[in-house]
């Protein structure tokens, strides 16, 4: 009698994804030319790059309303982890922070770099550089910023990302992540059935629940929180301060 051989199990044999090297290849390569000109108030986009482009920059918008409130920044010492073009780091930097500013892709460092020296003037001397991951950066920072860098990355990673960060900040991280809800899977499956020719990366929903049993295990607490939500941008903000 002849026994048919088993058949793989499908889970067994998927093929398993590096989402850091799909990230940094990307960022490098094509993504930086897309999210480029997303990030910057002239580069020609489409509807929805310019729905994603006012979604950001209203992220940005209202984390730098946060600091405004409490203060001058004079001294402070941030590190923007996942930096981008710039577009936190240096309305930090002219607001008289020191700004360490960290990218797994090396154009966008080199563009924030690049954008730091044509509008900050001297001040420019107040940024320094990194192309790392977020689990190869070092140093002690007043604040820790990590925007828009999250939904990258699957479940399984952001514990051990936000525990880094949470291990080089010393009062405060301010973090965002693409909130993992019904109606925000749905349209995240929606989009899926119509890739765009330059999406070449996996967006990852999280739960807020899971984001907070990971804050909370690390030792920190939600001191503010704000939501911004467009078409096509959603996002959870929030600032954590250390526990007393």
């Amino acid at each position: 009698r002849v026994v048919a051989a088993p058949r793989p199990c499908p889970a067994l044999t998927m093929k398993v994804v590096d989402d850091k090297k799909v990230v940094r290849e990307y960022f490098n390569t094509k993504g930086f030319e897309r999210w480029n000109r997303i990030y910057s108030e002239d580069g020609e986009v489409n509807k929805v790059q310019l729905d994603i482009r006012t979604g950001h920059a209203q992220t940005v918008a209202k984390i730098l309303a946060w600091l405004d409130a409490d203060g001058p920044l004079d001294g402070q010492t941030f590190c923007d982890a996942g930096c981008g073009v710039g577009s936190l780091a240096l309305p930090l930097i002219a607001r008289g922070a020191r700004v360490h500013a960290s990218d797994i892709s090396a154009a966008m460092v080199a563009e924030a770099a690049r954008r730091a020296g044509e509008s900050l003037g001297d001040r420019a001397a107040m940024l320094t550089t990194e192309t790392a991951d977020l689990e190869s950066l070092g140093g002690r920072y007043g604040t820790v910023c990590c925007v828009d860098v999250l939904i990258h990355y699957p479940d399984g990673k952001i514990g051990e990302m936000i525990g880094h960060l949470a291990g080089i900040a010393e009062k405060r991280m301010i973090i965002s992540f693409a909130p993992k809800t019904w109606y925000y899977s749905a349209l995240k499956r929606f989009g899926e059935l119509f890739p765009g020719p330059s999406k070449a990366t996996r967006a990852y929903l999280h739960s807020e629940e899971d984001v907070m049993k990971v804050l909370d295990a690390a030792g920190w607490k939600v001191n503010r929180r704000e939501f911004t939500g467009t078409k096509f941008y959603f996002s959870t903000l929030l600032e954590v301060v250390k526990k007393d």
